[in-house]
């Protein structure tokens, strides 16, 4: 492939950027609008939940992508899609009686939201030079985690002070400028070879030998364990009351400040993973995270507590993001990238729902305190097992990649 057809890793960054705006409301300013609508946390945790899930699926949805339209194609389709389910979701009233309506409605934002996602992983796979690629990965985690970062913290503070609906609006429009560099991208047409059943059993066969390597194996226990999976995220804003936070304060913490501080934790994580390998790098980050929680339950409830908690857990989480991705991509190799890339993320995000789930219970069960604790050891639990597990793989040989 000539350079012309490469681009520039930065791109990616703008392109991820609608799906965390998507993201960002759902997980930040939503979980807070429906506790002051009577939800309970546990009630609340379970919907967050159920939108994580969406991306759980994702590589149900990935062979669609990638058999049928052009990436460019799916992208819009998605953003579309997405955007307005947002909008749905700003104009609906948040009734606790409506919890199956309004469930159904944030699962299916999330889902648009990955059709923006597949379609970007592919541009990462073709249209990125081999020694840029790290950086488009950083990009990626960063571009992600601003658009969290935004639609959150600006999405909670315009509907407080102004109008759900209005929140919407600036969730769309920034979500149409962003996308608009997708125009300095070549389009990747699927390239039909055979027909579409045979390729589809090609591509079952490439996954399936894939499972079989020892260093795959191994990537998907270590991200489906509760190490890093940032779960404390999705219930801050429902808890804050409990560090006596005000909106305003919890919208800017959890949203802005928490962005910027993730997309630093990105670039950091992404430099210990090229200075100490992908493994070692991703468990000593999981670590950190696992030990932020723990030394903020300790602490008093009071909002400094919850400010520098918040933020700090956040950076930890900015660099397990990029250590997630470079395991993931170390892992697949260069075969169907694309793919391969869709599926390993899909199954990364189950330990972020199930311990979103129990992040919920345990706060209802004991307290916000007793909560980041349980998070933290559960982390530290398995981190010691998975390095246990990577050193009797390393004696063995097993865990380089062919």
């Amino acid at each position: 492939m000539s350079d012309k057809n490469f681009t520039k890793p930065f791109y990616i960054f703008f392109l991820v950027i609608p799906q965390g705006l998507s993201q960002g409301f759902v997980t930040v300013a939503l979980p807070y609008l429906l506790t002051q609508q009577g939800f309970s946390v546990a009630k609340t945790s379970s919907i967050i939940a159920l939108a994580v899930f969406a991306n759980v699926w994702r590589f149900l949805w990935g062979p669609v992508v990638d058999l049928s339209l052009s990436l460019k194609k799916w992208f819009w389709i998605g953003s579309a899609i997405s955007m307005l389910s947002i909008l749905v979701l700003c104009s609906i009233q948040l009734n606790v009686k409506d919890d199956l309506f309004l469930s159904v409605i944030v699962f299916f934002s999330q889902v648009a939201g990955t059709f923006t996602l597949l379609p970007v992983n592919g541009f990462m796979a073709k249209r990125i030079d081999e020694n840029h690629k790290g950086k488009a990965s950083g990009w990626y985690q960063a571009g992600s985690l601003a658009g969290v970062g935004t639609g959150g913290g600006v999405g909670l503070w315009l509907t407080v002070h102004y109008d759900a609906t209005i929140a919407g609006i600036f969730i769309c429009v920034l979500s149409v400028l962003s996308s608009l560099v997708i125009f300095f991208i070549q389009d990747i047409q699927h390239q039909k070879k055979q027909n579409i059943a045979k390729e589809i059993q090609s591509m079952g066969k490439d996954l399936i030998a894939m499972f079989k390597v020892p260093i795959t194996l191994f990537t998907i226990f270590l991200i489906v364990v509760p190490i890093g999976s940032g779960a404390a995220s999705n219930v801050w804003s429902a808890i804050a009351v409990d560090w006596k936070t005000d909106a305003d304060t919890v919208a800017l913490v959890t949203g802005v400040l928490s962005g910027l501080v993730s997309a630093i934790g990105c670039v950091i994580g992404g430099f210990l993973a090229d200075k100490k390998g992908v493994w070692i790098a991703y468990l000593l980050v999981a670590s950190f995270c696992a030990l932020v929680p723990m030394v903020m339950a300790l602490m008093p409830y009071q909002p400094w507590v919850y400010i520098s908690g918040v933020l700090v857990y956040n950076l930890g989480t900015g660099m397990v993001y990029a250590g997630f991705t470079a395991v993931v991509l170390y892992a697949i190799g260069k075969d169907n990238v694309a793919t391969k890339f869709a599926l390993l993320s899909s199954i990364g995000n189950i330990s972020v729902a199930y311990m979103t789930v129990f992040d919920g219970w345990s706060h209802d069960r004991f307290n916000s305190k007793m909560m980041l604790f349980l998070e933290g050891i559960a982390g530290m639990i398995f981190i010691i097992i998975c390095m246990f597990i990577l050193r009797r793989l390393n004696a063995k040989k097993l865990m380089v990649r062919n």
